[in-house]
């Protein structure tokens, strides 16, 4: 038997390598609108994160998540998007 390979991501937050079923998707949708993807399904450019709030945070103050979609991203969005992870686990 043939052993499935693990597709990998790496987490903008802490920049570790995780099984991407590990991490939370934040999409970028083709109309612009940028929101977590819980279910990894939504389309749009992808970029990863951690299942942790630290995570999240260290990808805000660093602008990783800005420069994955190459777009600027309001706080707002930063805000509802700790909500959710917080709320979630």
């Amino acid at each position: 038997m043939q052993k499935r390979r693990i597709p990998l991501r790496m987490c903008t937050g802490c920049g570790e390598m995780k099984p991407k079923k590990e991490l939370v998707r934040v999409v970028r949708s083709p109309e612009g609108e940028i929101s977590l993807d819980l279910t990894g399904r939504k389309s749009g450019r992808g970029a990863y994160v951690c299942h942790n709030i630290d995570c999240l945070k260290a990808a805000r103050k660093s602008r990783r998540l800005e420069r994955a979609f190459n777009c600027p991203i309001p706080e707002e969005v930063y805000d509802q998007m700790e909500e959710e992870l917080t709320a979630d686990g």
